[in-house]
C-alpha cells in the first residue's frame, strides 16, 4: 500500500509551482463568497499552498466584507463575481475601494467569457479566474499577477540614474 495520498501530492505540487513561480508568502486574505462549498474549496487550497498559518477570513455579504475590510485590510481579496441577493463584482469592487482597500482583488466567477473578464478587469480586479478552474496552479498564476503588478509599481533604475561617460 502506497503511502502517497491526494492531499500529499498536491502539497507537493503546490510547493513546486510556489517555488517555480516565487510567490509572495501571505498572511491574511479575505474570501468573499456567499456558497459554503465554493468558500471551503478556495479557503482548503490556501491552505494547501501557505499552510495553517495564513489567516482565511471569509465574509458571505457585501457589508460584511465591508465591515472585514474596515476592521484590518487583507493582503488579497477573492470576491465571488455575484452575491446574493443581486451584488456583482462591478458593483463590489468600488466599495471596497471607498472602504480605504487598495490591494489586489481576484474575482472568482461562475460565468466567466472573454467580455466579463475585460469588464471585471477594467472595474479593477486583477484577475478573474472560472469557479471551474479553480485549484493551486490558477491560484498561484493569479498571485504571480499580483506579485508582477506590484513590483511594476516598484520604481526601476532609469538609464538617466546612470553615470554618464
Amino acid at each position: 500500500m502506497s503511502n502517497s495520498t491526494g492531499g500529499n501530492f498536491l502539497a507537493k505540487k503546490a510547493d513546486v509551482t510556489k517555488t517555480r513561480m516565487g510567490l509572495p508568502p501571505l498572511s491574511d486574505v479575505l474570501i468573499v463568497e456567499d456558497e459554503n462549498f465554493d468558500a471551503d474549496r478556495l479557503r482548503a487550497t490556501l491552505h494547501i499552498m501557505f499552510g495553517y498559518a495564513i489567516q482565511v477570513r471569509r465574509a458571505k455579504t457585501l457589508g460584511s466584507a465591508l465591515d472585514a475590510v474596515i476592521e484590518r485590510h487583507p493582503e488579497l481579496i477573492f470576491l465571488d463575481d455575484y452575491l446574493k441577493p443581486n451584488d456583482n463584482a462591478t458593483q463590489t469592487i468600488p466599495f471596497l475601494r471607498r472602504c480605504g482597500y487598495s490591494g489586489p482583488i481576484v474575482v472568482v466567477s461562475g460565468a466567466v467569457d472573454r467580455q466579463r473578464r475585460g469588464v471585471l478587469i477594467k472595474a479593477g480586479a486583477i484577475d478573474v479566474i472560472h469557479k471551474d478552474d479553480l485549484d493551486s496552479v490558477r491560484i498561484a498564476e493569479a498571485l504571480a499577477r499580483v506579485h508582477g503588478a506590484a513590483t511594476a509599481d516598484t520604481p526601476a533604475a532609469t538609464p538617466k540614474d546612470e553615470p554618464t561617460p
